[in-house]
């Protein structure tokens, strides 16, 4: 494995993400967003979701290559123990251990939090990402038939899901603490 370095995405970083965002909208059927979004958009994103989660890049040689995040699965709060996940590596970089590297770090932050389930949304006909999903555990509990429309076709989507740890009676509180401490330390 190249010299990987993990850590928290900074607003700084939005460019760059957004640079590797581009492709898999513009390009690909991976993504169900139709238009790339602007610059301010995607760092609103960013923002929004390190409020509650973890948010994290991958540097080879000091160059951001990926980033993986987690966000709200559903609203409710007996839902808190959930979270969705998703990750997007530069093409380029991809088969570097970059994905990897990530997701290992994320579900460590996760589970420091409390959060139990993940859950991963992927277009059906990205083979890749099953199958790198399901190198790492998860398992497809559910695929929703022509549940989008992109590029002139209706697509199939897989929902995959990994437990992070126990499920207790009572659960331990979620920790957003947690994330807040050490992803900002």
């Amino acid at each position: 494995m190249n010299d990987l370095t993990i850590r928290e995405a900074s607003v700084r970083d939005a460019l760059r993400l957004l640079e590797i965002y581009t492709p898999y909208v513009t390009d690909t059927v991976i993504t169900f967003e139709y238009e790339v979004p602007s610059l301010e958009e995607f760092t609103s994103r960013i923002c929004k979701i390190q409020k509650r989660y973890p948010y994290l890049v991958c540097e080879e040689a000091g160059r951001v290559i990926g980033y993986a995040y987690a966000d709200t699965y559903m609203i409710r709060p007996a839902y808190d123990w959930c979270a969705e996940i998703s990750i997007y590596v530069d093409r380029d970089c991809r088969g570097r251990g970059a994905g990897r590297a990530l997701y290992e770090a994320l579900f460590k932050k996760l589970k420091e939090m409390h959060i139990l389930n993940l859950y991963a949304v992927i277009t059906s006909e990205n083979e890749p990402s099953l199958n790198f999903h399901n190198n790492l555990g998860f398992e497809t509990f559910a695929v929703f038939e022509k549940a989008g429309y992109k590029q002139g076709r209706w697509l199939d989507v897989t929902w995959m899901q990994l437990f992070l740890g126990d499920h207790k009676v009572p659960p331990e509180s979620v920790n957003w603490a947690e994330m807040e401490k050490k992803g900002n330390a």
